[in-house]
């Protein structure tokens, strides 16, 4: 399986529903900004519901930082708005929800299951210059946590800001951080 970190993300245009409107989107817009995708499988289901809805419960702080967030799926922008429409949950989003009717975005960050017509729980860290710097890719049954979504984004900035320091595991914002060097080697 090959990696989609530090490859440039593929040009996509697309319309998503977005703050009562329909609205293009496209690769072009994401440049000189972080931004965060979250793929799911379908409206109108269960376990993405439960998602989104945990990313709109960080939305606010996500754009804090400087992240703008898209959740995709391989439904309509149509579609989107009916379920925007007909869930509480679905109600809290704020970010753009794109439509992806064709696959092609889906197919661009590798998460379309082409016997099904949809995508695999994905979520993407993409630096200013369209770089994907993080992946996380489920099966359709396993739900994600904005929580650690927020905490891996902050670990990501941090690298970028901060030449030859990396983060540890489970490493928050304030604490020590790892400059790889020889003096740790068989030491951590």
């Amino acid at each position: 399986m090959s990696t989609l970190i530090n490859t440039e993300i593929k040009p996509f245009k697309t319309t998503a529903y977005h703050n009562g409107e329909f609205v293009d989107v496209s690769s072009e817009d994401l440049k000189g900004k972080w931004a965060v995708f979250v793929f799911y499988p379908a409206d109108f289901t269960f376990v993405c519901p439960t998602e989104l809805g945990d990313v709109a419960d960080h939305y606010e702080q996500l754009q804090e930082m400087g992240v703008e967030v898209y959740s995709v799926s391989t439904d309509t922008h149509f579609t989107h708005k009916a379920w925007h429409d007909a869930s509480d949950t679905i109600k809290k989003i704020k970010f753009p929800m794109l439509g992806d009717a064709t696959g092609r975005i889906s197919r661009n960050f590798e998460v379309m299951i082409e016997e099904e017509g949809l995508a695999l729980r994905g979520t993407f860290i993409v630096n200013p210059e369209g770089v994907i710097k993080a992946a996380e890719i489920n099966d359709l049954g396993i739900g994600r946590s904005a929580k650690d979504l927020v905490r891996r984004v902050q670990a990501a900035q941090y690298v970028a800001t901060h030449d030859g320091e990396v983060c540890p595991a489970s490493w928050q914002p304030g604490e020590e951080t790892l400059s790889p060097s020889l003096d740790l080697v068989g030491k951590i």
